[in-house]
């Protein structure tokens, strides 16, 4: 027989920043299942199955705030449940540095940070209070760390992803194609990359085609294609948004079997030349994630990231 936990049912995570602050959450007020409505606390839940309170402090705090942060136990507080009953719950404590505002919120009403001074003016959980107590009276504050990047957000926030397609061409001879971008262009001037484009409204092989006849005047069938590697890539300083964000890109790479037609440059504009390169010896400058796909198809790799 499976001696059961005695670990308590209840787990919660307090973060706090450098800045002595607490990450609180406002509970829905409106749900009286939920303990202690309408009241300012920390993100938590029970565990479930087999999981012990790592486990599950871990998985809600995923769940509610998108983040995955290390935390180490803090304290165990008595509560009661909605229905009056007595419970246990297993206090975390770890740190983040990020914007509140901008964390997922799929339960509750919203996530901020608070001074220990502002908390006594808010409607506080009782058990939550008692918890940002202990922690003033035993913990430091932990120390900034400006090198490192907080943890990115997860969870239900949702971001548009860039989708870009990219033209794997092979000789006989082993060398691979490859175009030296223009000064002027946005993105990586002076520097070797794919023949690439971004796709319209159109499905990614047909942009894949449309984009080799116009800036290399290849003709490439459709059925002469194959997806041979997927790069998913981050650059805040690539591919921003209206509102200065960087965006994800999702880069897919095709290889053209066989195809008609000498690269020649359409769009000077764009790109001075294209060339045939030995895969062994790729020029300098290249587009990192032009050099990481190419190794990911001469290693056998389908899926590779960078960034995150």
């Amino acid at each position: 027989m499976t001696a059961l936990s005695t670990e308590p049912p209840g787990t919660a995570a307090l973060l706090v920043n450098s800045r002595g602050e607490y990450l609180l959450h406002l509970r829905d007020a409106n749900k009286p299942w939920i303990c202690d409505p309408g009241t300012w606390s920390i993100p938590g839940g029970d565990r479930e199955g087999t999981e012990s309170c790592r486990q599950a402090v871990e998985r809600e705090l995923y769940e509610e705030t998108g983040l995955r942060v290390p935390v180490e136990p803090l304290t165990v507080v008595d509560t009661h449940g909605p229905d009056g009953g007595q419970s246990r719950i297993q206090v975390y404590v770890g740190a983040w540095e990020g914007d509140a505002g901008a964390l997922p919120c799929p339960e509750g009403i919203m996530f901020r940070w608070f001074d220990a001074e502002t908390t006594a003016w808010l409607t506080m959980c009782p058990w939550t209070a008692e918890v940002i107590a202990l922690h003033r009276r035993s913990a430091p504050v932990p120390a900034p760390r400006p090198a490192a990047k907080p943890p990115r957000v997860g969870g239900s926030r949702a971001r548009l992803n860039v989708l870009g397609v990219h033209l794997h061409l092979q000789r006989e001879d082993g060398r691979i194609l490859l175009g030296l971008r223009h000064p002027d262009v946005a993105f990586a001037g002076r520097t070797w990359h794919f023949l690439a484009g971004h796709c319209e409204t159109e499905g990614a092989l047909a942009c894949l085609i449309r984009e080799a006849g116009e800036e290399a005047g290849l003709t490439i069938r459709p059925e002469d294609v194959e997806l041979v590697h997927t790069v998913h890539m981050l650059d805040e300083n690539e591919n921003e948004n209206e509102n200065g964000d960087g965006l994800p890109r999702l880069g897919l790479v095709f290889r053209a079997r066989t195809w008609s037609g000498t690269p020649e440059v359409r769009e000077p504009d764009k790109c001075l030349e294209w060339a045939w390169f030995d895969p062994s010896r790729l020029p300098e400058p290249i587009v990192p994630y032009t050099r990481l796909a190419i190794d990911g198809i001469l290693g056998g790799r389908l899926y590779s990231e960078m960034g995150w």
